[in-house]
Order: structure tokens, then C-alpha cells, then sequence
């Protein structure tokens, strides 16, 4: 006979053990009931105006969603805050590097002894003067066989006589530079900390050796002078040395000869050679390198036939073929005001000029 709570026939063959049925694995828990969207109101909610006999509850929020949205968010402020960074400050300068030091320039005119010689053909004067085999153009500087230092690789030497050599041709052989039509040619190849000289320089020339511009470019008066001939000779040196682990220096020692003639209508048309010698010392840090720019450090040049008694700050005024340099020349050099920069005139020698 089967116990009180069993069926009349008994528990069924096969059928679980005390009164336990099939479904007994089903648990309906605390955490599945509140899970359910949709729960009944109760008996007294029923006896209210609740028609419906069951609500629909708001979906449970999850914690792994809300840590899910946080992540995104991060990673989107992340992802944000270095593009902004790239675009604001697209190269980071070293913390370390070493400060950019201002150009000291140096520009002495070299006075003729007698007349300039002149000549109908610009060739001719060429082939009679001391830049009878000197090359045109920037063929005549070539760069030196590079060669690796212990600091630096074999392309960042070649990057930094590039660089020069770039530079040199830009302020010395550029005929827009040359006639004083633009100088940007020439700004775009410095170092971002000597712009604001540069640009002070061409805005407030001064004869003070810090804002000079035929400091940092050769470039005539297109008034009184032009090109009689495009293809300038040249002929000079560079040389690349390191001075220490993160500093390349390049030294530059060039002779330009120029052919000109006047610009003013109604007068000779003679040829002469004007000539320009300029010594420049470039500063590489490995920033430069990498932006393709220099540090001028140095710049000393002499050019001549000039008149020691014109101002070569801001143009040269070259004399021409017949002219004869005027009386005079600098003011004189307090050595007791500070600040004051020596007034320099040479002489032109006469082996240096054609012979005709």
C-alpha cells in the first residue's frame, strides 16, 4: 500500500521516488522571478483599476554593459587626445636640446683700387680673370664624400651637407633672391628658433652684425644692377665634422663671380665681374635633420667692387664697369659704445679683378 501522499495504483513504473515528479529539476528561483518581464499584479492591485492582470517591468541593467560603455569611452578620450596632440604638435622638440644661437655675421666691402673693368662679353671676362676654371651654378659645389662619425650614420651626414648645400645655392645662385624679389626660398631651409632674426633683419636692417641681410643672402639693388649672365661661377668647399653626440657643424667656404651690368636704361652696356666670398657655419641637431633645416651660426662674407662709402646692409650696390669708388667710407667705430659693431672696408686687388 502506497504512502498517503502516493496515487491509488501506487508510484509509476520507472516514475521517481517519493512523490517526486519530472519537473522537480525546474527551479523557479528568487533571481529567474525577478528576472521576468512581465510580473502580475497582485490581489489587491487587481481589485483596483488595473485591467490587465500583468505589468511589464524595465529590463535589469547589467553591470558588463555599464563597464562595456566606460571602456569605450576611454578609449575614445584616448584616441581623441592624441590626435589632437599630433596635430598641435606634430614634431616633439627634446627637452634637452641645446639653445639656438643667434647668427653672428660679418659683411666687408672690398673697395677697387681704380676703374672696373668691363667687357661686351661676359665669357671673355670669365676666361680672363682667376674664375677662369671655376664651374657655373651649383655644379661648383659638390658634396664632399660623406663618411659616418661615432654619433651619427652615414645619411644623417649626407642629410646635414644637403641641407647646406640646399641652402648656399637658395641664397647665393636663386635669381629671385638675388634681385631682392623674395626671401622665403631662403627662410623655409632655417631653423624655426632664427626665424624671428630673419625675419627682423629684412624688416629693421641694422649694421649691427645680427641683422644684416646680406648676412644671410646675396642680393643686389635690381635698380642699379642685373644678371648679364645666369650661369654664376663658383667654386668652394664643405666640409661635415661632429662636435658632439647629438651635433653635426658643416663649414662652407665659397667664391661666387658674378657677371652684371647696369639696370638703368640709356647707359653702357659693358659686362663686369662682381665677386662674393662666403664662409658659413651650419648646426645640425637631429631635430634639423629630420625637418631638413639649419642653424646659421656664422656667416662671414666679402664682396667686391664696392664703395666702402655706400651701406652694404641691406643690398649690395655693386660698381660697374668705368665706375671708380666714391670718397669716405664707414663712420667711425666708438670701441666705447656697447653694442657697436666695427666698421669694416677693404681693398679690392687688383689680381682679383679680369684682365682686359
Amino acid at each position: 500500500m502506497g504512502a498517503p501522499g502516493d496515487p491509488p495504483e501506487g508510484t509509476p513504473e520507472g516514475g521517481p521516488a517519493g512523490g517526486e515528479d519530472e519537473y522537480r529539476s525546474v527551479v523557479f528561483d528568487e533571481s529567474f522571478v525577478r528576472a521576468a518581464r512581465l510580473q502580475e499584479f497582485s490581489a489587491q492591485e487587481r481589485m483596483a483599476d488595473h485591467a490587465p492582470a500583468v505589468r511589464r517591468r524595465p529590463p535589469l541593467r547589467r553591470g558588463l554593459s555599464r563597464q562595456v560603455l566606460i571602456l569605450v569611452l576611454l578609449i575614445a578620450v584616448a584616441f581623441g587626445t592624441a590626435i589632437y596632440m599630433g596635430v598641435r604638435h606634430p614634431y616633439q622638440t627634446s627637452a634637452l636640446r641645446r639653445p639656438v644661437e643667434p647668427l653672428r655675421m660679418t659683411v666687408i666691402p672690398l673697395a677697387p683700387e681704380g676703374r672696373v673693368p668691363g667687357h661686351p662679353d661676359a665669357e671673355y671676362l670669365y676666361a680672363h680673370s682667376p674664375a677662369a676654371q671655376y664651374r657655373a651654378g651649383a655644379e661648383g659645389i659638390p658634396l664632399p664624400a660623406s663618411r659616418r662619425t661615432e654619433h651619427f650614420s652615414d645619411s644623417q651626414v649626407v642629410s646635414a651637407l644637403t641641407t647646406a648645400k640646399d641652402y648656399i645655392v637658395r641664397s647665393s645662385l636663386d635669381p629671385d633672391v638675388l634681385t631682392g624679389h623674395q626671401v622665403r626660398a631662403v627662410r623655409v631651409l632655417l631653423d624655426t628658433d632664427q626665424l624671428d632674426q630673419f625675419d627682423q633683419s629684412f624688416a629693421h636692417p641694422a649694421a649691427d652684425g645680427r641683422h644684416a641681410p646680406t648676412g644671410w643672402l646675396v642680393r643686389f639693388d635690381p635698380a642699379e644692377a642685373r644678371l648679364a649672365d645666369a650661369r654664376i661661377r663658383v667654386q668652394g668647399s664643405l666640409q661635415a665634422a661632429e662636435t658632439d653626440s647629438s651635433t653635426l657643424e658643416v663649414t662652407a667656404d665659397h667664391t661666387f663671380v658674378y657677371a652684371l651690368r647696369s639696370a638703368a636704361p640709356m647707359t653702357s652696356s659693358e659686362v663686369s665681374l662682381f665677386t662674393v666670398r662666403r664662409e658659413l657655419h651650419f648646426r645640425f641637431d637631429r631635430d634639423d635633420l629630420r625637418m631638413h633645416t639649419a642653424q646659421l651660426v656664422v656667416s662671414y662674407v666679402q664682396a667686391g667692387p664696392l664703395s666702402c662709402a655706400e651701406d652694404s646692409t641691406n643690398r649690395l650696390h655693386p660698381l660697374l664697369a668705368g665706375q671708380t669708388a666714391k670718397a669716405g667710407g664707414p663712420a667711425g667705430t666708438d670701441p666705447y659704445a656697447t653694442g657697436s659693431a666695427t666698421a669694416l672696408c677693404g681693398s679690392l686687388a687688383t689680381s682679383a679683378q679680369p684682365k682686359v
